[in-house]
């Protein structure tokens, strides 16, 4: 995605942020530029015309799982369909200079892994995956690494709690889930202080 500050109306517009379920975003992620016609919830995707010029629609890059983006990319809006698409889409990492506060926040509490490479660092990577059709890295995130082809590394950091999280496929229901013998406990115990708690009108 070689564009600076890609907001998060290009990445789900607006008109289909009706939905109240988290689920049937990712064929819509960057919908205008995606598709020549306009799109509207509940379109089927397979009668659309794509846009041939748009990078996502070109073969090499089917199936990629690792979007490469430049700097501020998730700016605008706070909306949380954004890492919802882009994951339903089938991205696990986005590699970009920045990101936008909120959205690198959303991103981590929906399993979606943003990695915060230097300028330079980006603008090679660009550079190679352009040069070399079937460019592939990969991420490591137990090591914390990014591997390139030529075996070389770029080391990248994450919070130690948001690592474990997204090993362990946590969110933060998830996490609460994980205590459900205590808060049973709890629950029982209160109820045994204060029975009158169990009473509704």
């Amino acid at each position: 995605m070689d564009r600076e500050n890609v907001d998060t109306d290009a990445i789900i517009p607006k008109q289909f942020l009706k939905s109240i379920r988290k689920t049937g975003f990712g064929v819509n992620l960057f919908d205008e530029w995606r598709y020549l016609d306009a799109g509207f919830p509940g379109q089927d995707a397979a009668t659309r015309r794509r846009n041939p010029d748009f990078v996502l629609n070109q073969p090499r890059y089917a199936g990629a799982s690792i979007l490469l983006a430049r700097k501020n990319f998730g700016c605008g809006s706070s909306r949380e369909h954004a890492p919802w698409a882009l994951d339903q889409y089938g991205f696990r990492a986005i590699i970009a200079p920045s990101f936008a506060d909120i959205f690198y926040n959303n991103c981590f509490k929906n399993g979606l892994l943003p990695i915060v490479l230097s300028e330079s660092q980006v603008g090679q990577l660009f550079d190679e995956a352009l040069a070399f059709p079937g460019y592939q890295l990969t991420v490591d995130l137990e090591r914390q690494l990014v591997l390139k082809p030529d075996g070389s590394a770029l080391p990248f950091e994450v919070q130690a709690f948001r690592k474990y999280c997204l090993l362990g496929g946590f969110d933060d229901i998830g996490l609460t889930l994980r205590q459900s013998d205590k808060i049973a406990s709890f629950e029982a115990r209160r109820l045994l202080e204060k029975p009158w708690l169990a009473h509704t009108a």
